[in-house]
């Protein structure tokens, strides 16, 4: 079904050329496109019309991991038919120190000290390593507690209540995800779809074009899927070299929000923060709680969790080879019971 939502009404249409052959796929060319309007009020409505707040019961702290019941756990692992597994994670390379050695000041996303070794015939080695998940570098699991609107988090918990910076979180933390991740994955590979090789930073992805790329695979994305965004960050970056992407990445576009609404997706995941950077001349935001809309729209409206920078190259090739862009995904972050995230290692298993 189409998105019948009464705020499609505004968004303009893409007009795409008939659609094109490529090994294993068709491709849609978006050759016309107007502007997709969404205002502060627009996005001040969603926030009350588009909430799961009760939803599942006022104490809930999954939000739209409750898509994912038994039957659709079943229904994921009949998927695997070739039992080849593929890493979404991104390699690690973390800033080592010597052992002893005072740790570094400021942000910096993983360090690695050994603590003991080296290792004898009695003893072994052993290290500290010190994480700061979020960000743009390391591939992560955005817990419900890591954004607030109004300075409250999914379901209306208060952050003031619940957020302390000597105890961490005692609701919407990334314990709460304790039975994992095992779900319907699906790829959506943009660059793909639109025959490049990658996404130039700043590029809109519109429902246009996710809707594209359901007619040319035959994948309907439904409730409890896991939804993977591809723009070819990583390929840009080995070719062209790192850029500030913070300021400048290629992602969806808020007036994409109603859609991810009405299908129920349970999990998003992308190659950065999901959101268009910078965000269009079109999309007034004025709210500082909405400088990524369709990410911090989703993490406290829907209670939708996120896997930022996730690095979906090896995942396309091989989607790409087997002709198949659904697969089993599994997840399992570590139960940190006051986190607001953690690194995490996502499989697609075809």
């Amino acid at each position: 079904m189409k998105v019948n939502h009464a705020i499609r009404s505004t968004l303009a249409k893409t007009v795409l050329s008939s659609l094109l052959m490529v090994p294993g796929l068709l491709v849609a060319q978006q050759i016309e496109s107007d502007t997709h309007v969404v205002t502060q009020d627009m996005m001040d409505d969603w926030k009350v019309t588009l909430s799961n707040w009760g939803r599942w019961g006022s104490d809930d702290e999954k939000g739209t991991l409750n898509f994912i019941s038994p039957e659709t756990r079943v229904s994921a692992a009949e998927l695997v038919q070739t039992g080849t597994s593929v890493s979404l994670e991104r390699e690690i390379t973390p800033l080592t120190i010597a052992p002893g050695a005072e740790q570094p000041q400021g942000r910096i996303a993983i360090i690695h000290q050994m603590i003991s070794g080296p290792p004898t015939r009695t003893t072994g080695s052993t290290d500290r390593l010190t994480i700061v998940p979020h960000g743009y570098t390391e591939t992560h699991f955005d817990a419900l507690g890591h954004h607030f609107h109004d300075g409250k988090m999914y379901n209306g918990f208060d952050a003031n209540e619940h957020v302390s910076m000597t105890a961490g979180l005692s609701k919407g933390s990334i314990a709460v995800v304790e039975e994992g991740v095992f779900t319907r994955g699906v790829l959506i590979d943009v660059p793909r779809l639109k025959g490049l090789p990658y996404l130039e930073p700043g590029t809109p992805i519109y429902v246009e074009d996710l809707e594209a790329w359901e007619a040319a695979t035959g994948i309907r994305i439904g409730s409890g899927d896991a939804v993977f965004i591809r723009t070819g960050r990583w390929q840009r970056e080995a070719e062209l070299g790192a850029w500030d992407i913070a300021n400048s990445a290629a992602g969806l576009d808020a007036s994409v929000i109603p859609w991810l609404h009405e299908r129920e997706v349970a999990l998003l995941g992308s190659e950065s923060a999901l959101s268009v950077v910078p965000f269009p001349e079109t999309t007034v935001l004025t709210n500082p709680d909405d400088y990524l809309p369709v990410h911090n729209l989703a993490l406290v409206t829907f209670g939708m969790p996120i896997i930022d920078n996730a690095d979906l190259d090896a995942l396309a090739r091989t989607a790409a080879s087997l002709n198949r862009y659904s697969f089993l995904l599994t997840v399992a972050p570590i139960r940190v019971t006051t986190a607001t995230g953690a690194t995490v290692n996502p499989i697609a298993t075809f």
